[in-house]
């Protein structure tokens, strides 16, 4: 028995940390784990009241930037005063940094614990031992860093050379001279294939997710297990098509290092944070490394289509179409700031919408830049586009054809693969269980349940094969004369598509962008449209003058006064020929007293409450008996609910007192005040004002 350990320390318990960096160690390294138990019989055979075993930080690395429970166990049982010694089979396995070790070394001393491993037994309450303690700790801290620069160094040589190996994407393999290849199974490659083909055509990774889910297609998936790769087929997900678009080496590149590792301090201790770099940071690219499944061109094209489908990232970068009613979202560029110009959408105002210039939103009272109405400046540019691909239009025709008949074969295409392979897996499933020796019963019942399982999925996908081919056949031949006779109109055929989402992406084709600016001397939107070719061309839009009375339905004062006179106080005259932009002969606008001398200089009658007329209300006085605003009011006259009159354009709006108290106006009441968010003071009680004369 050492010196060192004395009865005080035997009537302790001991207990012994065991530890390895990584999971792949925990699974290989078997003899360092053996080892580390076996220390727990040589703390029994020294005479230890009791032996605990520490484990929990297998796998975990001992750098301080990862969390180990393990390790803070290990600290709250020194500190207890319950712990003898501590056994470890070398300074490295209890911390590989100097803050834990010193730390735990400290925490011995004060307790007077024993640190023990192979090459004898340490008190910390000694200065020599606390010394050559400490020597241990900083050469196992020096020897991470030294294996971990000399490692990093040696795979970054190797990477430099294209040579270094790691875990390959779906559709790739490393042959048997160390080079990447593409997949020898068609089944695997097909698919990869497909995934880039339905993107060019979709333009969207989730359009791509979403008709790989309507087709019922398996993406093939590498699930890695330490050391063991296997590829099995899974249920397509957005972040597995997302993968392969963004990964360079389907496009023939050898790229490495393309993710990193941060170290922040959190709450006193190192954490590493992962995160992606971008393509100048990455370690190594090699372009025409390997055979890919798309050239590097396309996969340039790609990314930057990616990079527009991100609406959120970059204010000034053309953003791609995603459907809605703005024919031009996401190609409209501000003139004056250069940003590009949002689309808002009017409530209730049927399909109305505008492109507004927000500037920089980020300094709150910076002010909007510019914004013009959309349905106009839509017409106009569909009217650009239709006439710059008029010579083209036959050809598209039979394009979007052979497009439609190109994207069915692929369905069905990939739904043969996918039973040829049911297939295979059916045939071996059968060979196995024919090899079996039927005397061993608990693997034959095995083998026949895999085989049924696999005859069954032959089953079902031959089912859907049959399916896609009777739907295929049942559906109508295109008829490639009438889309030759379509093409030949082609405002037609535009009017004609339903869909907003396809009419935008042809934009998106033939259109680089659209700089748009006013010229308030002709009151007209200036659009410069960058064509895809790199000409351009300029079209003027005139915009609707604002404030004024719509011209065919502007009356004269004359007109109006003989018209309203009569049925309205002289106030509300002035306010309505105001209203109408009616002026006086002068030039001037209306007043009270102007209203009544030209009334009695036409010899027109002044107002008067005639008792047997009709009562009436206006839209304001209506707005207060049921408590919602003027606007409210105004859309349900619009949409026929509450009976309103109106003697001209412009004029008062007269509701009849009856009206208040209909049934379907109470019902389009309840509606409006149902739409109230929430948190809406008495939105539930509609509170009934008696109004003056009802």
């Amino acid at each position: 028995m050492s010196a060192r350990i004395t009865t005080e320390h035997l009537r302790r318990a001991a207990v012994v940390y065991v530890r390895q960096s990584t999971m792949a160690q925990v699974m290989g390294n078997l003899e360092s784990q053996r080892r580390q138990y076996d220390l727990a019989g040589e703390a029994r055979a020294k005479g230890f009241a009791s032996v605990t075993v520490i484990d929990d930080d297998l796998g975990r690395s001992g750098s301080g930037r990862s969390e180990r429970p393990g390790f803070e166990r290990l600290v709250a049982l020194v500190c207890s005063g319950e712990v003898g010694a501590v056994y470890c089979i070398e300074a490295s396995r209890l911390a590989r940094n100097g803050r834990d070790w010193h730390h735990l070394i400290d925490l011995c001393a004060l307790a007077g614990s024993l640190v023990i491993d192979p090459d004898g037994a340490y008190d910390p309450r000694l200065v020599n031992d606390r010394l050559l303690l400490g020597l241990k700790g900083t050469m196992s801290e020096y020897e991470l860093s030294l294996m971990r620069q000399r490692g990093i160094a040696a795979r970054d040589a190797k990477a430099q050379r294209g040579e270094f190996r790691f875990m390959l994407p779906p559709g790739f393999c490393w042959n048997e001279e160390g080079r990447i290849e593409i997949d020898p199974d068609e089944h695997v490659a097909d698919t990869i294939r497909l995934v880039f083909t339905k993107f060019r055509e979709l333009g969207s990774a989730r359009q791509v997710f979403l008709w790989l889910r309507d087709a019922a297609i398996k993406m093939p998936v590498v699930r890695r297990n330490v050391d063991v790769c296997k590829l099995i087929w899974k249920a397509a997900a957005y972040h597995s098509v997302v993968q392969i678009l963004h990964n360079p080496l389907y496009a023939g590149a050898y790229a490495f290092g393309r993710t990193g590792q941060r170290t922040r301090l959190t709450e006193g201790r190192a954490r590493t944070v992962g995160g992606r770099k971008t393509r100048n940071e990455w370690s190594v690219l090699l372009r025409d490394h390997h055979p890919g499944y798309i050239t590097w061109q396309e996969f340039e094209d790609n990314q930057k289509l990616l990079l527009e489908n991100a609406h959120m990232k970059k204010n000034c970068a053309r953003k791609s179409a995603r459907g809605g009613r703005a024919l031009l979202t996401g190609l409209m560029r501000c003139g004056h700031c250069g940003r590009m110009m949002r689309v808002f959408y009017g409530m209730g105002k049927g399909n109305a919408h505008r492109y507004q210039c927000r500037g920089d939103d980020a300094h709150v009272g910076s002010g909007l830049c510019i914004g013009i109405g959309g349905v106009r400046v839509d017409r106009a540019v569909a009217l650009e586009i239709l006439d710059a691909v008029s010579e083209r239009a036959v050809e598209a025709a039979i394009l979007a054809a052979d497009q439609t008949e190109r994207t069915r074969q692929d369905a069905i295409a990939a739904v043969r693969r996918e039973l040829e392979q049911a297939r295979y897996e059916t045939s071996l499933a059968g060979r196995r269980y024919e090899l079996v020796d039927p005397a061993k019963r608990h693997v034959a019942r095995e083998l026949e349940a895999r085989w049924n399982d696999a005859l069954e999925r032959a089953t079902q996908i031959a089912r859907r094969l049959e399916e896609l081919s009777s739907s295929l056949a049942a559906s109508p031949p295109i008829d490639r004369v009438l889309l030759l006779q379509l093409a030949h109109d082609l405002p037609a055929a535009w009017n004609a598509a339903a869909d907003m989402r396809s009419k935008q992406r042809l934009l998106h084709i033939v259109i680089q962008e659209i700089v748009c600016n006013l010229d308030d001397a002709t009151n007209e939107a200036v659009l410069l449209i960058h064509w895809s070719g790199g000409r351009h061309s300029e079209v003027r839009v005139a915009r609707v003058k604002s404030g004024r009375y719509p011209a065919d339905r502007a009356p004269s004062a004359v007109e109006a006064l003989r018209t309203m006179a009569g049925h309205w106080p002289d106030r509300e005259l002035a306010v309505a020929l105001n209203r109408m932009r009616c002026q006086t002969g002068d030039g001037n606008t209306w007043t009270i007293v102007r209203v009544r001398e030209m009334r009695e200089r036409l010899g027109l009658p002044h107002y008067v409450v005639d008792p047997a007329r009709p009562r009436t209300v206006t839209l304001m006085k209506t707005a207060e008996h049921f408590g919602i605003c003027i606007e409210s009011v105004k859309r349900l006259v619009s949409r026929g609910i509450l009976p309103a009159t109106q003697i001209i354009p412009g004029a008062p709006w007269l509701v009849p007192v009856e009206a208040l108290s209909c049934e379907t106006v109470r019902q389009g009441v309840q509606a409006v005040i149902a739409r109230r968010p929430k948190n809406y003071e008495n939105y539930q009680d509609i509170k009934m004002i008696r109004l003056p004369g009802i």
